[in-house]
């Protein structure tokens, strides 16, 4: 018995953890459901805690470079500690919120190439950690960013790409230590433009949304012409024609600066 409770310390015959979701699609602010199953292996075992993270991939600069960094940003603490009997199988119901902050993963029934993000599950067991897997999450828009993501497309723009960026947009609602950025290639009824990034930092009031073009000087370099920030409530979200507002703005700038 001894041999096998080192055994199981050490990983080998211990017991595992799965995390089985109702429903992996969820609106910012939506809630996740599923559940957590552990089931015992080859010894009786104390389970010290179990954690639920949302977890996403994140972009880190620093000096000349650059890397990718795991950040868990949403914690739960599911119970507390507990026997498992050797060979039992214990589930653990759990319903928790996505911040309206959580970035947009899936946009048309599409992941978004870049977009690393799921449910992180970790369990503390015999005084050692399980970190288990991640399970991706699918995070669709909310009605104003689906408005204006919709938009882009009517106006010709083409997707070309999503990250995460750990930082901070100025004059933003923002929470999280990091923001998303959605690139699109220009359309070419816009010469002169090559493309344009879009954020989004939301709460359950209202969505900051934040454009740019033609990066020069720095990233949401605040006073400079292709730089624009407005906020849209949530009730606001089914009366914009988004499509001619970005035309206004984008051929207002580029008409000054000699793009179109």
């Amino acid at each position: 018995m001894g041999f096998k409770r080192l055994l199981a310390g050490l990983g080998a015959g211990g017991a595992s953890v799965e995390t089985v979701l109702a429903d992996p699609n969820v609106l910012p602010g939506g809630t996740l459901r599923g559940e957590v199953r552990i089931q015992g292996g080859k010894v009786d075992q104390t389970i010290e805690g179990l954690t639920l993270s949302l977890q996403a991939r994140v972009e880190v600069e620093g000096g000349d470079s650059e890397h990718h960094q795991d950040i868990r940003f949403q914690q739960h603490r599911l119970g507390g500690a507990f026997e498992l009997k050797e060979g039992a199988l214990h589930a653990v119901p759990f319903a928790f919120q996505v911040p309206f902050e959580t970035p947009v993963t899936a946009v048309g029934g599409q992941q978004l190439r870049g977009m690393v993000l799921g449910v992180h599950t970790e369990l503390a067991i015999d005084r050692a950690v399980d970190a288990g897997d991640l399970d991706p999450i699918a995070v669709h828009p909310l009605p104003v960013q689906q408005g204006i993501l919709d938009a882009f497309g009517q106006l010709g723009f083409r997707f070309k790409g999503a990250d995460l960026e750990r930082g901070q947009i100025r004059n933003t609602r923002q929470r999280l230590p990091f923001y998303q950025e959605i690139e699109f290639f220009a359309a070419p009824q816009y010469p002169g433009l090559t493309q344009v990034e879009l954020s989004f930092v939301a709460d359950e009031h209202a969505v900051d949304v934040v454009l740019e073009m033609d990066k020069r000087g720095g990233l949401f370099t605040e006073g400079s012409d292709t730089f624009r920030s407005f906020t849209v409530t949530h009730a606001e979200a089914a009366g914009t024609d988004w499509a001619n507002y970005l035309h206004q703005w984008l051929h207002s700038v580029g008409g000054r600066r000699g793009w179109i």
